[in-house]
C-alpha cells in the first residue's frame, strides 16, 4: 500500500501526468518544427511592429525579434499558450484536492483514516506542485532538446529559469484552487474563481504597460512575477521567486485553516 496522501494523489495521477507529459513534449514540438521557416526573417519583426501597442504588450511582442531563437519562443509559446497549459493543470489539480473528492463523496474515506485534516491538505498541495514541477520540466527539457534539432538553440539555464518562473506561476493559482476548496468543497467555484482570477491578472500585467491607471497594480499580478524581468533572458528574479512562495504558503495556510474548521459534507 501506499505509505502517504502525496504519494496515493501522486500514483492516482500517474496516466493524466503522462498525457501531460506527451502532449506538452508535441505541443513545444510543433513550435519547433515551425521555426525553421521563420529564422533569419526580420520581416516578421517588422510585421509585429506595426500590430497596435495593446495587442503587443498583452502578448509580450513589444521588443522581441521573431527572426531568433529567444524572441520566437517567448512570443509564440511563453507569454500565452506555455502558462495557459501548466495553470489549467495546476487549477485542476488544485480543485480535485479536496473540493472535487468532497464531491464525489471519496474524501470521506480518507478522513477516517488516522491522517489528519492538516495534513490531507498539504499533502496534496505537494503532489499538486511535484505535478507542475514535472509538467515544468518535460516542457524545458523538450523546448532545449527539441529545439537543438532544428537548429534553434536556446540558453539552457535560462530555460531552467523560465520553467521555474512558470510552474511557480500554476503553483499561485493551483494552491488558490485548493483553498478555495477547502474552504467551501464547491468544484465549481474552486475551479471557476482561480481561472478568471488568472485572466484578470494576465490583463492587468499586460496592458499595465501601455495603460496609465493600471500600471500601480502592474507590480501585483503574477504574471508580473513570471515574466516581468524577462527570466528567459536574464535569468531567475530571487525576488519574484520570493513573492510567488510567499503567495504560495499564505494560501496553504488558509486552506489549512478553513479545512480544519469546515464541516464536510454537510
Amino acid at each position: 500500500m501506499l505509505r502517504s496522501v502525496l504519494t496515493k494523489t501522486l500514483y492516482d495521477q500517474r496516466r493524466a501526468l503522462l498525457g501531460w507529459a506527451v502532449g506538452l513534449a508535441l505541443f513545444v514540438a510543433m513550435y519547433v518544427a515551425i521555426w525553421p521557416s521563420l529564422r533569419n526573417q526580420p520581416a516578421m519583426s517588422d510585421f509585429l511592429d506595426q500590430m497596435p501597442q495593446t495587442f503587443r504588450a498583452l502578448f509580450a511582442m513589444s521588443g522581441a525579434d521573431m527572426s531568433t531563437p529567444v524572441g520566437y519562443i517567448k512570443i509564440e509559446l511563453l507569454s500565452f499558450m506555455g502558462p495557459l497549459l501548466l495553470l489549467l493543470y495546476a487549477i485542476a489539480a488544485g480543485a480535485a484536492a479536496v473540493a472535487v473528492e468532497e464531491h464525489r463523496r471519496t474524501l470521506d474515506l480518507l478522513l477516517a483514516t488516522p491522517v489528519s485534516r492538516q495534513r490531507i491538505v498539504l499533502e496534496k498541495l505537494g503532489a499538486m506542485v511535484l505535478g507542475t514541477a514535472l509538467l515544468a520540466a518535460v516542457t524545458g527539457a523538450a523546448l532545449i532538446g527539441e529545439g537543438r534539432l532544428a537548429d534553434m538553440h536556446l540558453p539552457v539555464d535560462k530555460v531552467g529559469a523560465v520553467m521555474l518562473h512558470m510552474a511557480l506561476l500554476a503553483v499561485v493559482y493551483g494552491t488558490l484552487a485548493l483553498a478555495i476548496g477547502a474552504l467551501t468543497g464547491n468544484p465549481a467555484i474552486s475551479r471557476t474563481v482561480p481561472a478568471v482570477a488568472a485572466v484578470l491578472a494576465y490583463v492587468v500585467n499586460g496592458l499595465g504597460a501601455v495603460v496609465s491607471w493600471l500600471k500601480p497594480w502592474q507590480k501585483f499580478s503574477p504574471f508580473y512575477q513570471y515574466a516581468g524581468h524577462d527570466p528567459l533572458v536574464n535569468g531567475v528574479s530571487v525576488v519574484a521567486v520570493l513573492v510567488a512562495v510567499g503567495t504560495v504558503l499564505a494560501l496553504a495556510v488558509i486552506a489549512v485553516f478553513g479545512f480544519r474548521r469546515r464541516d464536510v459534507g454537510a
